[in-house]
């Protein structure tokens, strides 16, 4: 062999090993690309919630900006109507001085006109009722008083209206009980303690809404449809402490536990319930569901973001899988919402030909961990329970509205901090569901705090919270 044919030879050993070390170095790179879009994850590619972008947000996309803030042309401008004569409390005439009258040579007229109304404040924002006993005398010259009602009694400082207002700002303003005390101490010039507030909330109020927690608990375990949904919930006292939330378009109902297990759902719901529940794909979900007699809709707004996310991941066989995945999906949902003006035959037969299409195309994954993780859900017979909404029109393909329902508690959950005790997490739990059951049905917090207030102290009628006639 001849120096040319050893160069050759060394040349190729060298080519050989440097293939090999790129090799490597692809694998590593890969690797690297898939743990930067791991932790890259947000709201829009994984089933992280919304809250958790506050810590990372993306920038905006300035190029997709539709409209400006503010009024949009072209709709009519929003005038607030006036206060009625019977509403106004006080009229001010501002009038032309008298120099001025006279040397204008103006007569007054009999007329006034309106032209400002203002909402102002009064000086005072609390009135003290300071109640007596009337005293007598008996003919044995002893000293009778007359008794203090019972329910005026019981309420001691603050009256109904004051616990209801204190528990409103509490629970519908996402107010601190040091930013309450501030407040009644800047805005009313009223001293009273953080721990008296405390007690107001979680003494008086909470036992007040029992009842109403209990009437919306029984609603959602007999409702045919019930989304549900999970969030964390800070308390010092206990390691990990979970919201749960369940919601129909007639009612909502939040408990706080230290379980984010399936048991907790069969305590809300009960083992024997036979409605549907819309969920995303976590593990207490579906445990539930084979221990109870419940069908399933999992979310696809779950799913499609963990779709997506193999859009980041690097790996063109991935891309094109979940791009093939996605464009199916659109047009799946494109002829689902269109479904009531379409043909109803027409509508079943390229429903289920697209269904097939996707069932056929997920089954089929690249080789990679995330996309054999996506087959598996449609698996075993799993894959009906993503498609229940085609079947049923008053099941919805995603959990949005158990969402939407439980971002009321995590606005207050960062704007409160969470509670420290058990009384507080029973306080919230009652007065959060009181409060989003309310808007359901556009009726007034504070007005059904007062109403149960009364019920309580003054032995009125409970008020309903989900009105009978729906």
């Amino acid at each position: 062999m001849n120096a040319k044919d050893l160069l050759i030879e060394k040349q190729a050993e060298e080519i050989k090993t440097l293939k090999e070390y790129i090799d490597v170095l692809e694998r590593k790179i890969h690797l690297l690309e898939e743990e930067v879009a791991r932790l890259k994850k947000n709201s829009s590619n994984s089933s992280k919630p919304p809250s958790s972008d506050i810590i990372n947000p993306q920038p905006a996309n300035k190029k997709n900006k539709k409209r400006k803030i503010g009024g949009q042309i072209g709709h009519p401008k929003y005038n607030r109507a006036l206060f009625e004569a019977d509403e106004i409390d006080r009229t001010v005439i501002h009038k032309i001085s008298v120099e001025e009258i006279r040397r204008r040579g103006l007569i007054v007229l009999d007329k006034t006109e309106s032209v400002l109304q203002q909402i102002d404040l009064p000086a005072k924002l609390y009135t003290v009722i300071d109640h007596h006993v009337q005293l007598y005398v008996d003919p044995n010259g002893e000293i009778v008083k007359a008794k203090l009602p019972k329910d005026i009694r019981k309420t001691g400082l603050f009256s109904v209206k004051m616990m209801a207002f204190t528990g409103y700002l509490k629970a519908r303003g996402h107010m601190s009980y040091s930013t309450l005390q501030s407040l009644f101490n800047d805005i009313m010039d009223l001293d009273v303690s953080q721990g008296f507030l405390a007690k107001i909330c979680t003494q008086r109020l909470s036992p007040a809404l029992q009842p109403a927690y209990t009437e919306v608990g029984q609603f959602i375990r007999n409702a045919p449809v019930v989304g549900t949904d999970e969030t964390g919930h800070k308390n010092p006292a206990y390691k990990s402490a979970w919201t749960w939330c369940q919601q129909t378009p007639e009612a909502v109902f939040f408990h706080i536990s230290n379980s984010r297990a399936s048991q907790v759902l069969l305590d809300i719901l009960g083992k024997d319930y036979s409605g549907v529940i819309t969920c995303d794909y976590y593990s207490a979900n579906k445990k539930f569901i084979r221990l109870s007699n419940a069908l399933v809709q999992y979310c696809w707004a779950h799913l499609i973001r963990d779709i997506k996310f193999l859009l980041t991941l690097g790996h063109t066989f991935l891309k094109r899988w979940a791009k093939a995945l996605l464009t199916v999906l659109r047009k799946i949902f494109r002829l689902w919402k269109t479904r009531l003006c379409r043909h109803f035959g027409r509508y079943k037969k390229s429903i289920e030909k697209l269904k097939s299409l996707f069932l056929q195309k997920v089954r089929r994954p690249p080789d990679h961990s995330e996309a054999v993780n996506i087959k598996k859900r449609f698996v075993d017979g799993v894959d009906k329970c993503y498609f229940l909404f085609l079947e049923r029109e008053d099941v919805s393909p995603t959990n949005n509205l158990s969402e939407q329902a439980i971002r009321f508690v995590v606005i207050d959950r960062r704007v409160t901090q969470g509670t420290r005790s058990w009384a507080g997490m029973r306080f919230c739990e009652r007065a959060w569901t009181v409060v989003a059951t309310c808007a359901r049905h556009k009726r007034s917090v504070y007005d059904f705090f007062v109403d149960a207030l009364n019920a309580t102290y003054k032995n009125t009628p409970y008020p309903k919270l989900i009105p009978e006639k729906l």
